[in-house]
C-alpha cells in the first residue's frame, strides 16, 4: 500500500495542501500559537474579524462554558483596518500557507471598504464576509437573514475585490439554502458554515443573564450534528465549494463534514482546549485514509449523498 495521500484541496483558487483550516475568531492573527507548532502545516489561516473601526467588544463576562460547548459574546473586537494593515500583516510574514482575512461591518459601505483596502495587499489570499455574527447590535444577523440583504451585500463586495470571496452563514436562519444560494447569486466563491447558534444563561441566584451582553453565540460538539446536516444541505444546492465547521475536535468529526460535502473545514473552539488539534486532524484524517485506501482526500467530499 502507498504512504502517500494527497490531502489538497483547492478552494475557489485557493490551493491548500490540506482541507483543515481554521476558525474566525477563535486563532487570533496566529502568533498566539507559535509555541505549539508551525502554522504552516495548515491549509490556510483565517484571522479574527477585522472592521473599519478598533472595537473594544462587549462588556464582560463575554465566555461561558456550557455544556458540550462554550457561549461567548466577544462582539468583533479588533484593532481595525488602519492597524491591521500597517502594524498586524507585517508581523504575518512567517505564514505562507493562505491567509484568509475576515472582515464584518455596520453596513454595506463598511463591507466594500474593507474589501478594497485589502484588495491591495499581497499577503491576503481570500476574504470570508462575516454577516452572521449574533454578538452584535448592528450588521450580524440583520444581513444573514434576509436572501435580499445576503446577495446584495455579497454583490456589492464582489464588484469591490478581485479577490476569493468566501460568505459566512448563520445557522440561526429559517432556511439556510434559500440564503446560501443567495450568496451564490450574489457573486460568492465559497461559503462557509455555520456560524454560532444564539443562545443564553441565566445565572438563578442573580436572576438575569450571565453574559454582559445577554445573549452570545454557541460554539463547540454540542452544535456538531447541527452544521453537519447544514453543511450536507448546502452542500447539495449550490455550485461553490462549502467549508464546513462547527465543534469539530477530530479527523472524525472533520470526516462527518468532508462526507456530508464540505471540501474544507474549520477548527474553531476546539482550539481554546487542545491548541494542536488542526495538526492533529491533518494527521487523522492522512491515517484514516490510508487504512481506508483512499488516495485523494478529494474522494470522500460528498460522499454521503449517496
Amino acid at each position: 500500500m502507498s504512504n502517500e495521500v494527497d490531502l489538497s484541496v483547492d478552494i475557489a483558487g485557493i490551493k491548500m495542501k490540506n482541507p483543515v483550516i481554521t476558525a474566525s475568531g477563535t486563532f487570533g492573527f496566529g502568533l498566539d500559537y507559535l509555541e505549539y507548532y508551525d502554522v504552516n502545516e495548515l491549509g490556510a489561516v483565517v484571522v479574527k474579524s477585522i472592521t473599519k473601526n478598533r472595537r473594544e467588544g462587549n462588556p464582560p463576562p463575554r465566555v461561558i462554558e456550557t455544556p458540550a460547548g462554550v457561549l461567548n459574546s466577544i462582539g468583533l473586537a479588533n484593532p481595525g483596518i488602519d492597524c491591521f494593515i500597517k502594524e498586524v500583516i507585517p508581523q504575518m510574514d512567517f505564514i505562507q500557507v493562505p491567509i484568509i482575512v475576515s472582515i464584518a461591518g455596520d453596513e454595506i459601505e463598511e463591507y466594500v471598504e474593507l474589501a478594497s483596502r485589502l484588495d491591495k495587499q499581497d499577503r491576503v489570499s481570500a476574504l470570508e464576509i462575516n454577516i452572521s455574527c449574533p454578538n452584535v447590535e448592528k450588521g450580524g444577523l440583520e444581513f444573514s437573514t434576509s436572501a435580499e440583504q445576503v446577495e446584495e451585500l455579497t454583490s456589492s463586495v464582489r464588484e469591490a475585490t478581485s479577490l476569493p470571496i468566501i460568505v459566512k452563514l448563520s445557522p440561526n436562519v429559517t432556511d439556510i439554502v434559500e440564503i446560501a444560494q443567495a450568496a451564490a447569486a450574489g457573486g460568492a466563491d465559497a461559503l462557509s458554515l455555520i456560524n454560532t447558534v444564539l443562545g443564553m444563561v441565566i445565572d438563578i441566584q442573580k436572576r438575569k443573564p450571565v453574559l454582559g451582553n445577554k445573549k452570545g453565540g454557541l460554539a463547540g460538539p454540542a452544535v456538531r450534528p447541527i452544521a453537519v446536516r447544514m453543511v450536507w444541505e448546502v452542500s447539495q444546492a449550490v455550485e461553490v465549494p462549502v467549508i464546513g465547521m462547527g465543534g469539530i475536535c477530530s479527523a472524525e468529526d472533520a470526516l462527518q463534514f468532508i462526507m456530508a460535502g464540505a471540501s474544507a473545514v474549520a477548527v474553531g473552539t476546539w482550539n481554546f482546549v487542545n491548541p494542536t488539534a488542526p495538526v492533529d486532524i491533518i494527521n487523522g484524517l492522512r491515517d484514516f485514509c490510508l487504512k481506508e485506501g483512499i488516495k485523494e482526500i478529494k474522494d470522500l467530499i460528498g460522499c454521503a449523498w449517496k
